[in-house]
């Protein structure tokens, strides 16, 4: 699993805690080979899908992240894309928290067309453009009201 989450200013606040949730959800369900990235004109490696790190690291590095700047979906896709080469699990994954309004890069569609499989997460009340993203991409999709609603949602992505 790549857990990705969207770090650009529409993202700040409660949907950046909700994204805490989801990466201690990751590392719970993938605990040997997961990783977590950040985006939102530049994509950050939180957690390197080849490296060891504590769970509780990650989370507390999600929950410090601020909310600023443009949205390179395409980038982060790809940076996605290149963390799961990395490991040896035979499902490859990617989680992403945004509510994918691209404002900059590529084509976060072909970006996403690229990936073996996509589940996509948005906050409730603004999901109608990741929604659409998720239609075009061929995605599974879910609508979060908050952090308390992220296991459901990460588990109702994630069946296949």
């Amino acid at each position: 699993i790549t857990l990705v989450v969207d770090r650009s200013g529409s993202m700040g606040g409660p949907r950046l805690a909700a994204a805490a949730v989801a990466a201690a959800a990751c590392a719970l369900r993938a605990p040997q080979q997961w990783s977590a990235l950040a985006f939102g004109d530049q994509v950050v490696a939180i957690k390197s899908a080849d490296r060891d790190r504590p769970a509780p690291a990650v989370v507390d590095d999600v929950l410090r992240l601020r909310g600023y700047g443009t949205t390179d979906l395409a980038a982060a896709l790809d940076a996605a894309r290149a963390q799961l080469a990395r490991c040896t699990a035979r499902r490859r994954v990617v989680v992403l928290l945004s509510d994918c309004r691209a404002t900059a890069g590529g084509d976060p569609v072909a970006a996403a067309r690229r990936l073996d499989e996509l589940c996509v997460i948005a906050p409730a009340g603004d999901a109608a453009d990741a929604e659409a993203f998720a239609a075009a991409a061929g995605a599974r999709f879910a609508a979060i009201a908050g952090p308390r609603s992220i296991p459901d949602a990460v588990t109702t992505v994630l069946q296949a």
